[in-house]
């Protein structure tokens, strides 16, 4: 581009300059196009300024100019530093004004504030003048009435009154007055100190003058606190008035109901403010009185606050199901719980592993309770053992240690087969959904069929090995130690497949394997800890009851002071005793630890109350019905742990009948005490005790009452003992037996008798004593007894088949040829469960 016609550029030196350019296209065409070029302006900076206009890169203030600044910005910069300073002088002056108008606003009103004192001064000092002279016009007036009084009382001689005149003035005004009245004394003593003294405590003693009111004496005397508060108002009004708080917003939280004093706790405020707003609301209520979400929202909304409405299950969200990172798990040993029949060898083979003896404390040599126990292998792996009760009794129990086992192993006894309790355990193990192991015991006696299991276990859908399947088969001998170390190299290759881990490093969480009521230790629960790590002075929740770790010790009874993942301990320092089967998860307080127990502890209540109540009046009364046609045996168990007591109130529910029940009263863990003896006594129940004692009050108790009191080792035999006990309550059954059968020819109508309908006994024959009932077209119109049974013209006992008879009903004469009679004799059966 170029300046085509020279000409000098317009405007000031640093302007546009123009020119035209022509412009060549294709196919020969041109184009003319002015062009304007702007050049740079240049700051010449002021004469004597200290710059000089030569240098592009000195300031007008002397100083040297940043390199890469053009002049315009440089011209912008010192603009925008120069309304800088305007506006920091007019704040300056601006907030000088502000100050000393405040400060002349506050000498105002305290010069105000102190005419007002001095006005106050000068009022009050005028009343207590005032007061003064009324008190002294008053005193005076007395006086006056008590000489005028003393004077008509004894009026003195004149010689006497004179020369009492006389002697005055010598004497002095002290003298004057001889016997000198309670009112002068007072008043003398006033012009003497100018103060009353203690003495004076005449008849005025017990007003209140206007002065003592002013002056605070005589009432009763102000707090620290209170004259504090009042320096602070007066402080504040001084310097310009108290100064209004800024009204905290608060979200507030509601449960469904919330006590009042507790909604003024939680909103900041007074207690008296929120009964007053809801009494203007129409509700009449106190401090301690429980009001419900949407009236405590209203409460809420007038004071200004928000409303958070919660659940009284979010108290449980304490409990943080946490998710553990891939690099905080750790290899864990492995729950290996043993299952199977009862009397199959699956506490021997335990022993044989862990080489102890259990079975021998046994009663019945069968097992009781669950156990839980660690073994440590010749490899150095530690296992976790559960030995569960194989008795039908237990199966509740047996589902807890399906729940919280990785392995099962099923004992199966090679002479024995597959049994009822085998094939319980089998859904368990399935239902849990946990591998299973097959150990095939006592492979050493002679009758042993191992082969003959595995085909039983065919029909349960439990493959083994042998059979071509997935399920491992190992052949052991609790007697011999045949086929142990197999056993745990097949335990130890399960636990790799699975890959247990865990995480110990977070708060513990497990599983309840068997709680029992210690008399020397208290509660006492065994805990398997499955997650975390359990540690002494931990305080957390189990079911409904929480409690802090006092103490824990492992299954061989040492102490310890932490337990982690997949290890046994007894935990001591419950407030009560759990349920078998509870979930126990450490919590960082123990007022968290109470709420969510007091919480489940309601919620189970209202639970247990909704399952008792009947829904309808129909249902109510239906109910009612059926009670009315049962018969009830009330009993009463105690037992030592509470896994045995829920399997004998299990077994007892599924004793009786439509007739007979069983009905358990009252079931609990621990000794039997003067309570259960008093309960029995009212309700007229036996009491059943298994594995355990009454103590000596409570004997003494039932001895004096008449209650009996069974004691129990083996839970069969207790509930063999019930079953007969309640088979005596059902009525004996009554059975007809069919003897004959007798079709009516003629009816005759016979004088003194009524109608006797002339028979042939067809079948079986026909008795005097025996029931009888009509049919008609094989439809029962009568049943009732013979009146007479003649053969010919003779009473007769009975009528053989083929013969002829006469026979009349008792109170019925309706009978017609053709019909048929039944005769049959009832028995009574005795009936059992």
């Amino acid at each position: 581009m170029s300046d085509t016609d020279g000409k000098k550029p317009l405007g000031v030196r640093g302007g546009p300059r123009s020119g035209n350019v022509k412009q060549s296209f294709s196919h020969g065409r041109t184009k003319n196009v002015v062009v304007e070029t702007k050049r740079k302006r240049v700051v010449v900076p002021k004469a004597g300024a200290g710059g000089t206009a030569a240098g592009g890169n000195v300031r007008t203030d002397g100083s040297k100019r940043p390199a890469g600044i053009s002049d315009s910005e440089m011209e912008r910069r010192l603009k925008a530093l120069q309304a800088a300073k305007a506006r920091e002088a007019e704040e300056t002056a601006q907030r000088a004004a502000d100050e000393k108008a405040r400060e002349e606003e506050r000498e105002r009103r305290r010069a105000e504030q102190e005419a007002k004192e001095r006005e106050e001064r000068e009022r009050e000092a005028a009343l207590k003048a005032k007061a003064e002279e009324e008190e002294r016009k008053k005193r005076e007036e007395e006086e006056a009435a008590v000489r005028a009084a003393a004077a008509q009382a004894a009026p003195p001689a004149p010689d006497a009154e004179q020369r009492a005149q006389r002697q005055a003035p010598a004497r002095g005004p002290a003298a004057a007055a001889p016997a000198a009245t309670p009112s002068r004394k007072k008043e003398r003593e006033e012009d003497r100190g100018g103060r009353r003294t203690r003495d004076d405590s005449g008849r005025r003693s017990g007003k209140l003058t206007l002065n003592q009111a002013l002056s605070g004496e005589g009432g009763r005397q102000k707090s620290m606190a209170a004259m504090k508060r009042k320096q602070e108002r007066l402080r504040q009004k001084a310097m310009g008035g108290a100064e209004s708080r800024e009204k905290i917003v608060r979200d507030v939280q509601v449960p469904e109901t919330i006590v009042v004093s507790e909604l003024a706790n939680r909103m900041a405020e007074r207690v008296g403010e929120v009964v007053k707003a809801l009494m203007n609301n129409g509700m009449m209520v106190t401090q301690n009185q429980t009001i419900d979400a949407d009236t405590a929202e209203l409460i809420i909304e007038e004071f200004g606050h928000k409303i958070v409405r919660v659940s009284d299950a979010d108290v449980e969200d304490v409990i943080h199901s946490v998710e553990d990172k891939e690099e905080d798990l750790q290899p864990r040993p492995p729950v290996i719980t043993i299952m199977g029949h009862v009397d199959h060898g699956k506490t021997s083979l335990l022993d044989a592993i862990r080489e102890t003896n259990v079975t021998g404390g046994e009663a019945g040599g069968i097992t009781q309770h669950i156990g839980a126990y660690q073994v440590t292998t010749k490899d150095g792996a530690v296992l976790s053992f559960l030995d569960t009760p194989g008795h039908a009794a237990f199966t509740s129990m047996r589902s807890r240690g399906a729940q919280v086992t990785d392995i099962v192993v099923l004992v199966v006894a090679a002479d024995d087969a597959v049994m009822p309790q085998t094939v319980e355990a089998i859904a368990h193990a399935k239902a849990a959904g946990v591998p299973m192991i097959v150990a095939i015991n006592k492979i050493d006696k002679p009758a042993a069929n191992p082969t003959k299991v595995r085909t039983d276990l065919l029909q349960h859908e439990v493959v083994v090995e042998a059979m071509s399947g997935e399920v491992q088969d190992v052949e052991v001998s609790a007697h011999t130690r045949q086929g142990l170390d197999e056993l745990l190299e097949a335990i130890a290759l399960q636990a790799e497949i699975l890959e247990l881990r865990a995480n110990p490093n977070r708060a513990a969480e497990g599983a309840v394997i068997e709680a029992q009521l210690d008399v020397g230790r208290g509660p006492v629960a065994t805990v398997l800890v499955q997650n975390g790590t359990l540690k002494q002075g931990d305080i957390f929740v189990v079911g409904e009851q929480w409690g802090k770790v006092r103490a824990m010790e492992n299954d061989q009874g040492e102490r310890v002071k932490e337990a982690g993942p997949s290890v046994p301990v007894e935990v001591l320092g419950l407030n009560g005793t759990p349920e078998a089967g509870d979930v126990l998860n450490v919590v960082e307080t123990e007022a968290q630890a109470r709420e969510i127990a007091e919480y489940r502890q309601q919620a189970a209540k209202e639970k247990r109350a909704a399952a008792g109540a009947a829904t309808t009046l129909e249902q109510l009364m239906q109910k009612a019905k059926d009670d009315k046609n049962v018969s009830e045996m009330p009993i009463i168990v105690k037992a030592d742990v509470q896994g045995s007591a829920e399997a004998i109130v299990q077994a007892m529910e599924k004793i009786g009948n439509d007739e007979v029940r069983v009905r358990v009263l009252h079931y609990g863990v621990g000794a039997i005490t003067e309570t259960d003896v008093g309960l029995a006594e009212a309700s007229g129940a036996p009491i059943m005790g298994f594995n355990v004692r009454a103590n000596a009050p409570a004997r003494n108790s039932a001895n004096q009452k008449g209650v009996e009191i069974r004691y129990y080792s083996v839970i069969y035999d207790l509930v063999d003992d019930v079953k007969a006990a309640a088979s005596g309550l059902l009525s004996n059954e009554i059975r007809e037996n069919f003897i004959g059968y007798a079709n009516i020819k003629e009816v005759f109508k016979v004088s003194n008798v009524g109608k006797v309908a002339g028979c042939l006994v067809t079948e079986g024959v026909a008795r005097r004593s025996a029931g009888v009932r009509l049919l008609r077209d094989d439809v029962v119109i009568h049943e009732g007894t013979l009146k007479t049974l003649k053969r010919f013209k003779d009473e007769v006992a009975e009528v053989q088949s083929g013969q002829e008879c006469g026979m009349a009903f008792e109170n019925y004469d309706d009978v017609r040829p053709g019909d048929v009679i039944e005769i049959f004799e009832r028995e009574e059966v005795e009936r059992s469960l």
